[in-house]
């Protein structure tokens, strides 16, 4: 019987290296979302809850884009451990900051693939994670304009500041 023959790898040996540590970030991302959707859910914050199913799932499309890549270049993707996830948060403006941490976190390691890939020549990464580094300056700004909002409403209840929480 004939086994299929992967072909050479065209990517970075070093590259490959962080994009397999970029998927468990955004694993990890994805999970952290998870948490902060079930905290909303628990509270009746709808919108919230929703805002937050949606980037868990972005983040573990996230993933599985970055996952098939490597594996579709001659790399070996490797499936990612999620370490301890916070499930518990103080108020509807802490979990919105703990959401723009985790994303300033994805960006700030993004940026560090594609300077990689862009210094040691890989060019191939380098143009597949253009895509990343624009959606999340869109990601970090979505996140800021929603604080801006809770820092606008902050003494209004708070149904009525997630009732304006984006699901979309």
């Amino acid at each position: 019987m004939e086994t299929a023959i992967r072909r050479d790898m065209i990517l970075d040996v070093e590259v490959v290296d962080l994009l397999n540590h970029q998927i468990m970030i955004e694993q990890q991302a994805s999970s952290k979302y998870l948490a902060m959707a079930s905290w909303c859910d628990q509270r009746e914050l709808r919108n919230s809850a929703t805002y937050f199913y949606k980037q868990a799932e972005e983040e573990r499309t996230h993933m599985m884009k970055i996952f098939k890549f490597v594996n579709d270049n001659g790399g070996s993707a490797l499936s990612p451990t999620v370490t301890e996830v916070a499930h518990e948060f103080e108020s509807l403006r802490a979990i919105f900051e703990a959401s723009l941490d985790a994303e300033i976190e994805v960006t700030k390691s993004i940026h560090h693939v594609f300077k990689t890939a862009r210094k040691v020549g890989d060019f191939t990464s380098e143009i597949f994670l253009q895509w990343f580094v624009t959606e999340q300056a869109e990601e970090e700004e979505k996140v800021r304009d929603i604080l801006d909002l809770i820092g606008l409403m902050e003494d209004m209840p708070l149904k009525m500041i997630d009732e304006r929480i984006p699901t979309e």
